[in-house]
């Protein structure tokens, strides 16, 4: 039998070689950042986080709104793995109900401020003229605002299960810096031929900025929305340490770390697990951050 391909073969195998598709950019940047050790690590911390916080109260026997009147002031075991509080509420219980609010705070937070950040800065930085000036006269406003003192004098507002006010006011306050990096992205961005074609071809200027200019943005916005997790967190445990932050009813881990300093010398469970639980997540987000930062630009990347 012959084994030599004829021409009409050798087209197709060569056709066939030449549809064979490399790999898009969403792969590439997954397989960077899996590959360095403190992303991994990163993002293995930040879901056992997240997975603790929601899941682990349903495997509790009690849950942050009961009581236990013969444990008071425990310290861990069995039947509360955390101890208990001086009102004999379950630790665990009641830290897993302030990592749920402190890690959705933290999203939300980013999701909005990242958000904010595109649409002005890109706005900006496409029109130009009035609408320059006006977007950066207003972030110029917020940045010399005391952010701390205004939600300070807020936050009888966000009491009554009224967090989400809360999450958008603190927004707020952290778009601005970067929005002033996209304006200046997107000068740039919208010199270049695909977009000048698409202005000559009469698309309007919205969509010129959603379907052109954002994409090309993506990198920067989404390690800066990775970031803005962990700016979000502790700013709102620091304003819930001073009582400024998330109001009772609600609970969040900077109100957990003020009531347990009190009693942290003598009864240290009642402030070391909250306390653990805010430095494992805001190193996990951070790590999360600088690895895609890498991931998206390795000329910035470190040895790993």
């Amino acid at each position: 039998m012959s084994t030599t391909l004829s021409e009409e073969e050798f087209a197709e195998g060569e056709a066939g070689a030449g549809r064979v598709r490399a790999p898009s950019r969403g792969r590439v940047v997954a397989g960077r950042f899996f590959r360095t050790r403190q992303g991994a690590a990163g993002f293995a911390l930040l879901a056992s986080m997240f997975l603790l916080a929601f899941a682990g109260p349903l495997a509790c026997p009690w849950s942050a709104g009961e009581l236990d009147f013969s444990a008071f002031m425990q310290p861990p075991s069995p039947g509360h793995w955390f101890g208990t509080l001086q009102t004999g509420a379950d630790v665990f219980a009641v830290t897993m109900r302030g990592a749920q609010k402190s890690l959705v705070v933290g999203l939300l937070v980013a999701v909005l401020s990242t958000g904010l950040a595109a649409v002005a800065g890109s706005f900006a930085g496409y029109f130009l003229g009035w609408t320059d000036r006006t977007l950066m006269w207003v972030a110029d406003l917020l940045l010399v605002l005391p952010a701390f003192l205004v939600l300070a004098v807020m936050s009888p507002l966000f009491a009554g299960g009224r967090w989400m006010l809360f999450v958008v006011m603190l927004a707020l306050f952290l778009w601005m810096v970067t929005s002033k990096i996209v304006r200046g992205m997107t000068q740039t961005i919208k010199e270049r031929e695909y977009v000048k074609a698409a202005r000559f071809m009469g698309v309007p200027p919205r969509t010129i900025i959603f379907r052109h200019v954002m994409p090309n943005l993506a990198s920067l916005l989404i390690v800066d929305a990775t970031l803005n997790v962990s700016a979000a967190i502790l700013t709102e445990t620091s304003l819930s340490y001073f009582g400024f932050g998330v109001q009772p009813p609600d609970v969040s881990l900077g109100g957990l770390i003020a009531d347990g300093s009190k009693t942290a010398l003598y009864a240290p469970w009642t402030f070391w697990f909250a306390a653990g639980g805010l430095i494992i997540t805001i190193l996990a987000v951070n790590l999360v951050g600088d690895s895609l930062r890498d991931a998206f630009d390795p000329g910035t990347g470190r040895s790993t």
